[in-house]
């Protein structure tokens, strides 16, 4: 599955509402829509014939990181170090393009490739230090990204292997390297595959959504040092061209304030189930519905105070790594997992407990 940041409701919208001025923009947006069409078709195909050949094998596998650096994590955990690998897929759409900067490499000319680069290391970071994770797969597996893909791409997604990064069609979208977010949301979606492996549909595919969502906020965080009060929680921010009236893609705070423009519409998202959307599209709206699980993440985090990467995304993390969450989650199954996870570590009468009920109690999802 291709799990992009830009979800193909705003692409529509671009392609068919673009006023003339804004024409290149339609042009790449509707460019963006057949190239994630087709890279959805050949995704599923390539799935079902593995699956009637043999069983599907494996998938292999703004702090910076200069260079091949330990990270320490906490006291008692091993020293973990990122491996990384940039490429250049030229303005094609090939993958995985030309080796431009690897592991310990200097910086490269291209602003891009830094951009990637440096974004792979911050979130490397956070999962080492926060959780003792050693990458995606918690086995030191290779961080690979690959930039300037297609023309005027208007998307970033995760294909099961790799991040691939589109430069935007400049007038509606700024070049996607350049959001912290964009980079710790996509690579989230790798953690999830090898853990929960949450289905990419409905609830659980908002699920997948949301738990990318609230480790970029944390990722972006933690490079920053923000507490939970300081934070932005916008995913995206920065994408948009001052051409757009809108702050970012999504707010994990706020569901449904991130933009609200001629062009693209009005942030759909819900913050609570009583606004839950039910649709066929969008893989039955899993970039809408994820607000209201985010919403739940941002109020804990706020009530818990100091940093959102400690308490609250402990309780997340281990839920997300834990035997109660798995393909078929949805929200009310990963609640009560989170719920197990705060008892386990913090008490059933802790103050982490009770403000984990209020935030769930608060979207409508626990009583």
């Amino acid at each position: 599955m291709h799990c992009y940041i830009v979800p193909p409701y705003l692409l529509r919208r671009i392609a068919r509402l673009a006023p003339e001025s804004l024409q290149p923009a339609a042009e790449a947006a509707r460019r963006a829509l057949v190239r994630t069409a087709g890279l959805s078709r050949t995704r599923r195909a390539k799935v079902q014939l593995l699956s009637a050949a043999a069983p599907a094998p494996a998938l292999p596998g703004a702090a910076q990181l200069p260079g091949p650096q330990a990270v320490p994590g906490p006291a008692g955990w091993p020293e973990l170090a990122p491996e990384r690998l940039i490429s250049d897929a030229r303005h094609t759409g090939r993958l995985p393009g030309q080796r431009v900067r690897g592991e310990g490499d200097p910086a490269a000319a291209d602003p891009a490739a830094n951009e990637a680069y440096d974004g792979l290391g911050s979130t490397f970071e956070l999962f080492a230090r926060a959780y003792g994770r050693n990458s995606l797969d918690d086995a030191g597996e290779v961080l690979r990204a690959t930039v300037h893909y297609g023309q005027d791409y208007d998307n970033a997604f995760w294909n099961g292997t790799r991040m691939v990064f589109g430069d935007g069609d400049g007038q509606i979208f700024r070049r996607f390297t350049g959001s912290l977010s964009v980079i710790g949301h996509e690579l989230t979606h790798g953690v999830t595959q090898y853990t929960a492996n949450l289905a990419y549909r409905g609830q659980p595919g908002a699920l997948n959504e949301s738990v990318s969502d609230v480790f970029a906020a944390l990722v972006e965080q933690y490079a920053r040092r923000q507490t939970a009060a300081e934070a932005s929680w916008l995913i995206g921010a920065g994408l948009f061209t001052d051409r757009v009236n809108g702050v970012a893609l999504r707010s994990l705070k706020e569901p449904g304030t991130a933009y609200d423009d001629e062009v693209l519409g009005k942030d759909p998202q819900p913050g609570t189930m009583a606004g839950y959307v039910r649709t066929a599209d969008d893989y039955g709206g899993v970039h809408v519905n994820s607000g209201i699980p985010n919403r739940a993440f941002a109020l804990l985090a706020l009530r818990l105070g100091g940093y959102a990467w400690e308490r609250a995304g402990l309780i997340w993390y281990d839920a997300l790594i834990g035997p109660e969450v798995g393909a078929q989650t949805d929200f009310a199954g990963f609640a009560r997992a989170t719920e197990s996870a705060a008892v386990k570590r913090y008490g059933r009468e802790s103050e982490e407990h009770a403000a984990l009920a209020a935030a769930w109690a608060q979207v409508g999802i626990m009583d």
